[in-house]
């Protein structure tokens, strides 16, 4: 599973020191060899190793920053001195697994910053009869789904369908995907873990303590230090599933707005074993949608459900197809084969993009989506993607992990809008229309607060200025802005967790839980010094 890449070593001088340390001396010399610095070069290792992992093209404009270094770690020891070499420096960290932070907070600070890119650290090592897996943060889910099936036919995991997106982002934001009505988020199904702390030590569940090992599943990546492997509870499915995407075009609006209005009731209440998902839009014949289904069983029990409950839809068996769990999971995301999932460079769009998204409680009334689907016809880069919720999630406690939209939650509604570099003298537009449909959204919703999912990043809900030292004593309450949006009442016990873990803060981004103003804060049990990575 590795899948090594080396990259010249380029040494600097000047953008690699901050302070009184040189990074590429402190990294070599306590045996990190596997890093690049910033290159003038447009055609240098340095910046085809920065944008291969840039999922939102928007980043590879060149208005944003860059960082000085690229480090690439290969084991658990690289990776803490990856961190205590970056810290020492003073240097801003950005930890990247898969890329797939909607805002860039994996590959983009305004101060001076270092990449640690985890994409060396994807080894999966499965034990059958524990029925559990250790993979590395670096691990994609594609990687991982694979090298589950290749261990067992009747096991899987619960998490998105993405193939290229990295596992230590996604189950740190909790991890939504096709077979969370039947075994909850990704972050659900962590039983242990390693994270490496701002020090340098690797803990696990037992080190750090439950309160951190409950933040660091749910409560946002890039917080609490950098993770480094997660134990994951495989999960039992049958040998065969059944998968359909079937599209529905409209020239009513009227017959659309029925119809999607039918799936907002039926989704969250379909059996667990279910899961129907939709994206909608617009195109120049009128309104198109893509729906997404997953039974974990035959086809035959799929449309006599989908009879039963939702028989617009118009489900038959030719529509159906019957196979693996992992087949399903690379069906649904438009490959030809299972090994394509082992392909994290796998790129889908080359468009730079901006969304956001909504929780919805009540059903959305019949002229709100009548009036959402006529603004797609008016902008016909936007779409929506909605995911029922119900079955187990709706089971699990809003306290369980810091992701807290549980019992109560129809569906998670995402706004998305899409544009080509070509277009991008237009991209303030195209994100004055998306703020437009989130407003009139926002009518058929509470908002107090409107919430979000950290998973989906949305620094329009506020941002931290870390440059800012007046800001100390009140971060909290800034922070509380978005905190709360993303983590209800949990916001709290993820500030306490912070200040366990990393009380200096070092692991931040604009949207990070701050920590107490306590400085000298070292619980028992915290820090571990038989553990510590010393530098030479």
């Amino acid at each position: 599973m590795q899948t090594a890449l080396f990259f010249l070593v380029t040494i600097c001088t000047i953008t690699c020191t901050l302070g009184d340390v040189n990074l590429s001396s402190c990294l070599t010399s306590n045996g990190v060899s596997n890093f690049t610095a910033l290159s003038t070069s447009s055609d240098s290792d340095y910046h085809r190793l920065l944008y291969v992992s840039m999922q939102n093209q928007i980043f590879t404009r060149p208005k944003y920053p860059r960082p000085s270094m690229i480090i690439l770690p290969q084991s658990k020891e690289e990776l803490a001195a990856s961190v205590v070499c970056s810290n020492r420096g003073l240097w801003t960290i950005r930890l990247r697994s898969g890329g797939h932070s909607y805002e860039g907070l994996s590959y983009v600070a305004d101060t001076p910053f270092v990449v640690i890119d985890l994409m060396n650290l994807n080894r999966i090592s499965i034990d059958l009869e524990s029925k559990t897996a250790w993979v590395e943060s670096g691990a994609t889910l594609g990687e991982i789904y694979c090298a589950i099936s290749e261990a067992s036919d009747t096991l899987g995991f619960s998490g998105g369908y993405c193939p290229t997106v990295g596992s230590g982002g996604h189950i740190s934001g909790g991890g939504f995907g096709m077979m969370s009505r039947k075994y909850g988020l990704a972050a659900d199904n962590v039983i242990d873990a390693l994270i490496v702390d701002a020090n340098g030590a690797v803990l696990d569940r037992s080190s750090m303590g439950e309160d951190v090992f409950w933040a660091i599943r749910g409560g946002g990546g890039g917080v609490w230090g950098a993770i480094y492997a997660w134990k994951l509870q495989l999960l039992p499915v049958p040998k065969q599933v059944t998968v359909f995407k079937l599209m529905k075009n409209f020239d009513n609006i009227e017959e659309a707005s029925k119809m999607l209005h039918k799936w907002q009731v039926v989704a969250p209440a379909l059996e667990d074993d279910f899961t129907l998902s939709v994206l909608a839009g617009a195109d120049t014949n009128g309104i198109w949608f893509s729906f997404l289904g997953l039974y974990l069983g035959p086809k035959e029990l799929a449309i006599s459900s989908v009879d039963q409950n939702f028989p617009e839809l118009n489900l038959v068996m030719e529509d159906c197809k019957e196979m693996s769990w992992v087949e399903s999971f690379a069906h649904l995301a438009g490959l030809n084969s299972v090994e394509e999932m082992n392909n994290r460079f796998l790129k889908y769009d080359d468009r730079a993009f901006k969304t956001k998204v909504d929780f919805v409680k009540e059903p959305i009334p019949l002229e709100g989506i009548k009036g959402a689907l006529t603004m797609l016809t008016k902008e016909l880069r936007g779409f929506m993607a909605f995911n029922g919720q119900g079955g187990l999630m709706s089971r699990i406690s809003s306290d369980s992990t810091p992701f807290p939209h549980r019992k109560g939650t129809l569906m998670m509604m995402e706004y998305i809008v899409a544009w080509d570099r070509d277009e991008d003298a237009k991209s303030y537009e195209f994100i004055g229309w998306l703020h437009g449909f989130y407003n009139y959204m926002g009518q058929f919703l509470p908002s107090d607060p409107r919430i979000a999912y950290v998973n989906h990043v949305d620094l329009d809900l506020g941002r931290l200025d870390w440059t800012n030292s007046t800001i100390a004593s009140n971060a909290i309450e800034i922070a509380r802005t978005w905190g709360e949006k993303y983590f209800l009442s949990n916001y709290e016990r993820l500030v306490r967790a912070k200040t366990l873990i990393d009380p200096k803060n070092v692991f931040h981004h604009p949207q990070s839980i701050p920590p107490m103003p306590q400085d000298d804060l070292r619980p028992n049990g915290i820090w571990r010094t038989e553990e510590m990575f010393f530098l030479e």
